[in-house]
């Protein structure tokens, strides 16, 4: 009781707005010393876990994957993808919305930076849904779930997060996700094209014109091109994740040099914002590693264990118990702390019921990426409405992301119900 009072109370500070990190560290150092018989030798080995952690190669990926995507934000790439896949959707009922989804999902897969694909397609993409005459609803929903599609489709930071704290290879978890994050790519085209199909009026075709057809050809093969190399080399065992996040950082370099946009400033920017988003995503580590110190002392661990392998014995009831729990948390929390803090918990019991870990890994990031798009708190709806200002509100943007989550759980369901949609490239 004492340990699920802990767990409570932490969660109470993340909703009074308490950073993070400093919510659970500050809390497993007030229970160590408030408890009798705890006090703060339980922190003795915090330090070789902090050591451990910065010396974790898999955990390298992270900075250079988040580089890798900043330096292809600026390079403007994004862009020139953005309006070229749309030129060749012209004169389909709901094409430029098919178009964003296929753009997020290339977005996705060479540079994963969430707030960079939501913020570029909310300036560039939402005036021409607008002007269009899509409904300005279903244009903020695509936005905001295509920019998501980082979080599932690989290389993801979530995945890698996941493989090191369920012990999983990542490569393993890169291979399970591809085929899930191309059943949400299919799932989010079809709404739209039967959106435009039964109401015209929200999604209609915009005017035919000639193709460009080499400009087209320039602004999808280097992305495809980069995204292939990574991709092919963790997949066929030439390179590790780690190394291919820093090949990817060498690509994107490349990339801005051809494009004519690599400079100092570009640089510094994109050093400096990987240097804030590491700081933040380690210092949340650190805090959840005390944390766990802590409340697995007190037993937590043992009695969440207890509960799911003896007292309940049905492994369709923790998962379904396991992602009902995830998926309200992602209305409040983001995915870092889910991933720190809820999944380490629900890991032995994963073990004991002997569920295979690459499976309920891709369960899990399909879950995470949810937690983007759920009001109050979902953060890509935060930057949707960040950068399109006054041109939707905050209603319509709610209203627009309703299907999208509806399409999540129902890609997660699938996933439930075949489990080879993760197995078929393993």
């Amino acid at each position: 009781m004492i340990a699920l009072f802990m767990f409570l109370f932490a969660l109470g500070l993340l909703l009074l707005g308490i950073p993070v990190a400093f919510a659970f560290g500050g809390v497993a150092m007030l229970f160590a010393f408030v408890i009798p018989n705890l006090g703060f030798d339980v922190f003795s080995i915090l330090p070789f876990r902090i050591y451990g952690i910065m010396g974790n190669t898999t955990l390298m990926a992270v900075p250079l994957f988040i580089m890798m995507g900043l330096i292809l934000e600026k390079s403007g790439m994004a862009e020139r993808l953005l309006l070229s896949m749309a030129s060749l959707f012209k004169g389909v009922r709901g094409g430029l919305g098919v178009s964003i989804v296929i753009v997020g999902a290339i977005l996705a897969a060479s540079t994963g930076i969430v707030s960079a694909s939501v913020v570029m397609m909310s300036v560039i993409a939402l005036p021409l849904m607008i002007n269009a005459g899509y409904n300005k609803s279903l244009a903020s929903g695509t936005i905001a779930a295509s920019g998501t599609l980082g979080q599932i489709i690989p290389p993801s930071i979530i995945l890698i997060v996941l493989g090191d704290v369920m012990s999983v290879s990542v490569g393993d978890l890169f291979m399970g996700a591809v085929l899930p994050g191309l059943t949400l790519v299919s799932l989010y085209i079809s709404y739209i094209l039967l959106r435009a199909y039964f109401k015209p009026q929200d999604a209609p075709a915009m005017a035919s014109e000639a193709i460009n057809f080499v400009a087209v050809f320039k602004a999808i093969i280097p992305p495809l091109l980069l995204m292939i190399s990574i991709l092919g080399s963790i997949f066929a065992g030439i390179a590790s994740p780690t190394e291919s996040a820093a090949f990817g950082v060498v690509g994107g370099v490349i990339l801005s040099f051809f494009n004519k946009t690599l400079s100092k400033s570009m640089l510094h920017y994109a050093l400096f914002e990987t240097m804030k988003l590491t700081g933040m995503i380690f210092m949340i580590l650190i805090g959840a590693t005390a944390f766990s110190l802590v409340f697995n002392e007190l037993g937590g661990t043992d009695v969440i264990l207890e509960f799911f392998s003896q007292d309940i014995g049905n492994v369709w009831v923790f998962i379904g118990v396991a992602m009902l729990s995830i998926f309200i948390l992602g209305f409040f929390i983001d995915f870092i702390e889910i991933s720190f803090i809820i999944v380490p918990i629900l890991v032995p019991v994963m073990a004991a019921f002997g569920i295979d870990p690459i499976w309920f890994g891709v369960l899990i990031a399909m879950n995470l990426q949810a937690s983007f798009l759920t009001p109050p708190f979902g953060l890509s709806l935060f930057f949707l409405k960040g950068a399109a200002g006054d041109s939707v509100s905050t209603m319509e943007i709610y209203k627009g992301i309703i299907p999208f989550i509806l399409l999540q759980l129902l890609g997660l369901g699938l996933v439930l119900a075949f489990p080879d949609l993760v197995f078929a490239f393993l």
